[in-house]
């Protein structure tokens, strides 16, 4: 059971490190103009990033959980991954956010998908969390 819950992490953290790379504005041509020429990313870029940061350490919780069968090491990389999946929410919503026209790709696409990703790898790791305390020692 934990190898199914350890492979779907991997496959949502894949998503959650490649999702941003097609949904930000950066990807479609959007950049801010300064005053002096200069163009830099918006705010939905450095999102996107971030989600890299955890789409990493999520896919070596997922790795890790497919090959452990102890029960304090399933309850630790739970934990671990519902940390993770409340972080890839927080990014894009409050910690760092997306740009804030509405009709813009990252607040129709990148930002609920993101959402979305974060919430079902936040409720598997719960699920294993649950789970893990009916396994003997």
């Amino acid at each position: 059971m934990y190898r199914v819950f350890g492979v779907t992490l991997v496959v949502l953290a894949i998503a959650l490190a490649v999702v941003p790379m097609f949904t930000d504005c950066q990807s479609q041509g959007g950049q801010i103009t300064l005053a002096n020429g200069k163009q830099i990313p918006m705010k939905c870029h450095w999102a996107g990033i971030a989600e890299i940061g955890v789409a990493v350490p999520l896919a070596l919780v997922g790795g890790m959980m497919t090959m452990n069968r102890r029960k304090n090491n399933l309850r630790n990389l739970s934990v671990l991954g519902i940390a993770l999946g409340a972080l890839a929410i927080a990014f894009p919503t409050s910690l760092i956010g997306v740009c804030q026209t509405p009709t813009m790709i990252c607040v129709t696409t990148m930002k609920p998908t993101l959402i979305t990703l974060g919430a079902v790898a936040g409720g598997i790791s719960l699920l294993g969390l649950v789970l893990s305390r009916r396994l003997s020692d």
